[in-house]
């Protein structure tokens, strides 16, 4: 009889005033996605893009090598960024512009990693109102913005070789006096045209002038955009993956082993221009804010390729991915109002797989795999 593998595991506590360096990354890792959690669960009275900011400018007090810049409406004015104010027309609160910068490489001057994240922070859908049930899961609308910012904290305190430059776009969207309507036209900051056909495709709206101004200015080698973007990427995919479309196999690569070496997976979608893209093409403007139900995911992720500044260029060597979190900001059962406009407003989805450690609410995730992430690019 053959003996058996001995399977015992043994623990051994640290002492006293003891620690180890994973146990010290585990906890400013931990920290991180559940301040992304919480940021996401507040509720918009007590997270608006001012509280937002204010919040993210004291969990970044004193960590060395950052820099907080929190723009207003004027700013972005300025800046020519029309597409992200015509968004926040519809609410008396003001929108802000986040930006994080951190500098943790030797070379300072070094070309940055660039997060860019959706933040609004109470979606109604505006004039293309969402249904009633369940709206308040909208409060985490701004789930992007929450899960950039917390890398960028996690990746600060653990002091990683590299340089990074986080924006969020903040707002809310709601239907008023002024709000957009259906059918408006405006000029986003690269002077394309978009069609506004639903006021509830906001969040591609703000990406844009955000990802054109990083791009434009940083003109970084990779770029990550994330949002709680679309309906048909919770359809799709549901709790289990975060939807990946990007222009580059490696960088496609470099995400997936981090998601599976974290547990906090990705999944890559069809960036196929050919497939989907007349249909964001054929209306009264350059683009079409929607491309309808079908493939509406798709048709998202195309959008946003327009305003990834030199990506078309000749030999462009910008690595960009949109991530989609629609289906894995939550494990809270809801009807997600969010899906009304791309599914049956009364599909009703219920928790179908639970974590070990979350049953329920926001999960901010994909922070751990972004983490991971950048601390595999810091070090090639």
């Amino acid at each position: 009889k053959e003996d058996k593998e001995d399977k015992t595991v043994k623990f051994e506590p640290l002492g006293a005033g003891e620690s180890s360096a994973s146990w010290e990354e585990g906890l400013t890792v931990s920290y991180a996605q559940n301040l992304a959690r919480e940021l996401m669960e507040l509720p918009a009275n007590m997270m608006t893009p001012t509280l937002f900011c204010e919040r993210m400018q004291k969990e970044l007090d004193g960590v060395a090598n950052v820099e907080t810049f929190v723009r207003d409406e004027a700013w972005a004015a300025e800046k020519g960024m029309r597409t992200f104010l015509s968004v926040t027309k519809g609410t008396s609160e003001p929108a802000k512009f986040l930006e994080i910068h951190y500098k943790g490489a030797a070379d300072k001057s070094a070309t940055p990693l660039v997060l860019v994240g959706k933040g609004i922070t109470f979606d109604s859908g505006g004039i293309s109102l969402k249904p009633s049930a369940d709206m308040k899961a909208m409060r985490g609308d701004m789930g992007g913005a929450a899960t950039v910012c917390a890398t960028a904290l996690a990746i600060a305190k653990l002091k990683l070789p590299i340089n990074l430059v986080v924006v969020t776009p903040l707002c809310e969207n709601l239907p008023g006096p002024s709000a957009n309507k259906p059918g408006d036209i405006v000029y986003t900051m690269n002077n394309k045209t978009v069609e506004i056909d639903n006021t509830d495709a906001e969040g591609r709206l703000v990406l844009s002038d955000a990802i054109y101004y990083v791009t434009s200015t940083y003109k970084p080698n990779t770029v990550i955009d994330v949002a709680t973007l679309t309906g048909a990427m919770m359809v799709a995919l549901g709790s289990v993956y975060s939807g990946v479309f990007t222009n580059s196999d490696a960088l496609w690569s470099e995400l997936n082993e981090a998601g599976q070496h974290t547990w906090d997976r990705f999944w890559r979608m069809p960036l196929d221009d050919e497939g989907y893209g007349p249909q964001i093409y054929s209306s009264n403007a350059d683009l079409c804010n929607t491309g309808g139900r079908p493939g509406g995911s798709c048709t998202a992720a195309l959008f946003l390729r327009h305003f990834v500044d030199g990506i078309d260029n000749e030999g462009a060597t910008i690595r960009w991915a949109h991530v989609d979190i629609a289906g894995t900001m939550d494990l809270s059962p809801t009807s997600r109002p969010d899906l009304a406009h791309g599914t049956s407003p009364s599909l009703n989805l219920k928790v179908t797989r639970p974590g070990p450690y979350q049953q329920k609410g926001m999960t901010g995730r994909p922070v751990r795999a972004f983490v991971e992430f950048a601390k595999r690019l810091s070090a090639q």
